[in-house]
């Protein structure tokens, strides 16, 4: 508003200045032209007989200015003005109108021509106060009209200002908001396309600091989930040989250095699915689909059947040598076991099959889901079926990650499919 207002002043007094002056030089101008208007006028009535001494009958003129006729002496014969005739009205003598001022009049001298020859000069002239007062009144009237252009131009920037203003001051309290850990808050946008501008960059600062956050907590609990299950399997052996005196403790430290090698793959994919971006230059490790159901196989059959329930594996003709993300199918069955073990019933089925270049795995029970289909994969979902409601949406952001897809086929009886892509078989060398 300062600068607009600045701007508004400068302008005025550029205009302004020149105007005033142009006034003063008009008024002046005008005076004096009649003043001549006026001289020439009384010259006209000035019979030839003016020399012999006759009176001059003067017009009816302004009140406040003097007109009177001199003689080549330089004396006044009629009418108003100083007894003898000033410089300005002697140099009329010569046959020329002349202008001047002089003791705070301005003063206009006509000569009178009678033939070829000047009889007298007539002087007309008035005060400069008068003329001055004019002018003081113009100029009022002009610092009038700049005042008022100077109110307008503080409300027009007053509320250009607001308008300026106004969005920046929402989105400074969307971005307090934000600071405050309100992630929700997003920045509206204005008729202003700079401020527009800086509200998208901050709406998609917001967001991207949502996902992250975001990712960071799923991170945690993702992490968390996965490595539960093989810490509680290596536990459990480490337990069962210390308890057994008589247990071939060479076999029981092949088993806990399985399941350690299954926990680093564990972290490994976790932390893979952690990065916002794949790291360039670093392929998925694939194996082929029999060598990992089997891996998952050992895993899983001694907990099923300390459960009293069945685990069964089963790869289709075709399905064999299908080589598939050998990491992320491991997590994603070892999910998928774990919700059955936990919320299902009866037998459980594992089938990999080829299906349309993709390698296809079904995980089934005897329980049936009574979970809205569209609500089983929601992060946070706890249900009975859905259990702590991290396990399934994680299995399906490892599956989507992987470049495949894990849906729910059936309800009752409870079958969930994985689909991966199938990689190529390394080249053989002879």
């Amino acid at each position: 508003m300062r600068v607009a207002v600045m701007a508004v002043l400068v302008a005025l007094v550029l205009l302004a200045a020149p105007l005033a002056f142009g006034i003063q030089t008009s008024f002046f101008t005008d005076e004096r032209d009649e003043l001549e208007r006026v001289a020439l006028a009384a010259a006209v009535h000035v019979p030839p007989q003016f020399v012999a001494g006759d009176h001059v009958e003067l017009p009816a003129h302004e009140r406040g200015t003097d007109v009177g006729v001199y003689d080549l002496s330089g004396r006044l014969r009629d009418g108003s003005g100083p007894r003898k005739a000033d410089a300005i009205t002697r140099l009329a003598q010569g046959g020329a109108v002349t202008r001047g001022r002089g003791d705070h009049q301005i003063v206009v001298a006509v000569p009178i021509p009678s033939g070829e020859q000047v009889i007298g000069v007539v002087r007309a002239s008035t005060g400069t106060p008068q003329v001055w007062r004019r002018v003081a009144l113009a100029w009022l009237g002009l610092a009038g009209a700049a005042l008022v252009a100077l109110i307008t131009a503080v409300v027009v920037a007053r509320r250009q200002a607001r308008t300026l203003s106004a969005p920046l001051e929402v989105l400074s309290a969307k971005a307090g908001a934000v600071a405050e850990g309100d992630l929700t808050a997003r920045a509206e946008g204005s008729a202003i396309a700079e401020i527009d501008q800086v509200a998208r960059t901050q709406n998609t600062m917001v967001e991207q600091l949502a996902r992250w956050l975001e990712h960071e907590r799923h991170f945690t609990s993702n992490a968390s989930h996965q490595l539960r299950t093989p810490l509680a399997g290596l536990q459990l052996g480490l337990e069962a040989a210390a308890a057994g005196p008589g247990r071939d403790l060479r076999a029981a430290v092949t088993d806990a250095l399985e399941q350690v090698r299954h926990l680093q793959r564990t972290v490994d994919e976790v932390l893979r699915l952690a990065r916002a971006t794949p790291r360039p230059g670093v392929p998925p490790t694939t194996r082929p689909t029999a060598e990992v159901v089997e891996g998952v196989e050992r895993r899983w059959y001694g907990t099923f059947a300390a459960e009293g329930r069945r685990l069964v594996f089963g790869v289709e003709p075709g399905g064999e040598g299908l080589r598939i993300p050998d990491r992320t199918a491991e997590q994603i069955l070892d999910v998928l076991l774990d919700n059955a073990l936990r919320h299902g019933r009866g037998t459980v089925e594992v089938t990999v099959r080829e299906m349309g270049g993709a390698a296809a795995v079904d995980v089934s029970d005897e329980g049936s889901l009574t979970l809205d289909r569209r609500a089983v994969f929601d992060r946070g979902t706890t249900t009975s079926r859905a259990g702590s409601g991290i396990g399934l949406t994680l299995a399906r952001e490892m599956a989507e990650a992987a470049g495949g897809r894990l849906t729910l086929a059936r309800a009752a009886p409870t079958t969930f499919t994985l689909l991966l892509p199938v990689a190529e078989p390394p080249p053989s060398h002879e």
